[in-house]
């Protein structure tokens, strides 16, 4: 897997005027952001339990649009010893719901010179259509081994057997698209899922833990070596979430323990002083958490050329 950066080496696709990747160095192990695209959302999906005029002040001072902006879309992909993980696979294609600047993972995957057939694993965050729709893209799934493994927590799989939708605020259609693409999903990849409880081990120094909140069996990604470390978080942490992490978030169907997972993973990524990349945090998505007062301080990293 090549980890250069689009700046070192490398080509952008002619419709791209900046780079949809980045690489990162975690010890020995090799880390590479991927974006997704971006999913165009109304702004009351970063804080429905917050006063209008609150999020509106908040929106303004980000000098982001009132009413609805792009939400990032990432995934990663790791390469430790002699496996190459993908971090959830992105949105793919949904004709329905026209988001055509969505669902870029896999064909910039190619762009970055990584071969689908090379993938052994795959650790899903959770079941949401953005992070497994890639991979039921046509012709995809017959592209990748067949021995391929996909790592996902027991307490989600079982979740979307039945999936509550009570404690969420989703724009119109979204509960559906939900509901359809994590079927299936579950249904063509069943052979495939390695199931786990609260922790596993992917491959040496990438460990998956659930966390619950977002969904009941989220889970968030650690990537150790050499004594560095990165967490890849999924949905637990937005853009709002480190100045207002009591804010409640559409997708989240349980909102209060989802606010209870951000402040003690930010907590943790403050303390340690970890990197820190998520899905809808904005490209590349790298970056590290302080303490300001009774909230947090996003930290963006320096790119490195």
């Amino acid at each position: 897997m090549n980890v250069e950066n689009t700046s070192r080496q490398g080509k952008l696709e002619p419709d791209e005027m900046v780079s949809s990747r980045y690489a990162v160095k975690v010890g020995e192990i090799d880390v590479v952001v991927i974006s997704d695209g971006v999913l165009p959302l109304p702004t009351e999906m970063l804080a429905h339990n917050a006063d209008p005029a609150v999020r509106a002040a908040w929106l303004d001072d980000m000098f982001l649009p009132p009413d609805a902006f792009d939400w990032a879309l990432n995934v990663v992909m790791v390469r430790s010893g002699d496996q190459t993980i993908l971090i959830d696979a992105g949105l793919g294609l949904d004709p329905d719901l026209h988001l055509p600047r969505a669902g870029q993972s896999i064909r910039r995957l190619e762009t970055a010179g990584i071969d689908l057939a090379s993938v052994t694993d795959v650790v899903l965050t959770h079941m949401h259509m953005d992070h497994v729709g890639g991979l039921l893209v046509d012709g995809i799934k017959e592209r990748m081994r067949p021995d391929l493994r996909i790592h996902v927590s027991a307490a989600e799989v079982k979740f979307w057997e039945a999936p509550d939708f009570s404690r969420t605020a989703m724009p119109q259609g979204f509960p559906d698209a939900l509901r359809a693409t994590a079927k299936q999903f579950a249904k063509e990849y069943s052979s495939h899922l390695r199931m786990f409880d609260e922790e596993h081990e992917v491959a040496p120094g990438v460990v998956v833990r659930r966390t619950g909140g977002h969904t009941p069996g989220h889970s968030v990604v650690r990537v150790s070596s050499q004594g560095e470390g990165l967490i890849f978080a999924g949905d637990a942490v937005f853009a709002v979430g480190f100045e207002q992490p009591d804010w409640h978030n559409g997708f989240e169907h349980d909102p209060e323990e989802a606010a209870r997972v951000r402040i003690g993973l930010l907590q943790e990524l403050a303390s340690t002083g970890e990197m820190l990349v998520a899905t809808h945090l904005p490209f590349p998505s790298v970056g590290r958490v302080a303490v300001d007062g009774d909230a947090f301080r996003w930290v963006p990293v320096f790119w490195d050329y």
